[in-house]
């Protein structure tokens, strides 16, 4: 398997999401569309979609890419508070896990504080200010 890509659906305010992330973990945007990029005979948009966001990727790291796109509203709301998934974070060191997860949890709520955890590893947990939640990990056992 080459990766695992999360992908991310927001109600409207990706592209904002995006640019904090982006301002966390550096790098340009691989792509994006907007959903009147794709708009047709055959595909109609509405106005409120237009400028929405069908598709942004921004890599993370070499082989990860973090993806997102707005829901147009014809599908309803995105349950903003859905406790189902974590997106998980393997950092290289705990200086790069200090920066993430400090960086990520500004203006979020923090679920567990980065420090020491029982099973050896580096880590912390957060729900960040768009409601998308993440465990920032270092383990000295993989990287050493």
């Amino acid at each position: 398997m080459r990766a695992i890509n999360p992908w991310i659906n927001f109600n409207g305010n990706a592209e904002e999401a995006f640019a904090f992330y982006r301002s966390v973990f550096g790098g340009d945007f691989i792509k994006v569309v907007r959903f009147k990029d794709l708009a047709s005979e055959e595909f109609t948009i509405a106005e409120a979609d237009a400028n929405k966001l069908m598709y942004i990727a921004l890599p993370i790291g070499e082989q990860n890419v973090l993806i997102a796109n707005d829901v147009p509203e014809f599908m309803g709301r995105v349950n903003e508070n859905e406790n189902r998934s974590k997106i998980m974070v393997a950092a290289e060191s705990r200086e790069e896990a200090d920066k993430i997860f400090n960086g990520l949890s500004a203006g979020g709520d923090i679920e567990g504080s980065i420090d020491n955890s029982p099973w050896g590893t580096y880590a912390g947990m957060f729900r960040d200010k768009y409601g998308i939640e993440w465990i920032v990990e270092f383990d000295p056992a993989y990287n050493g």
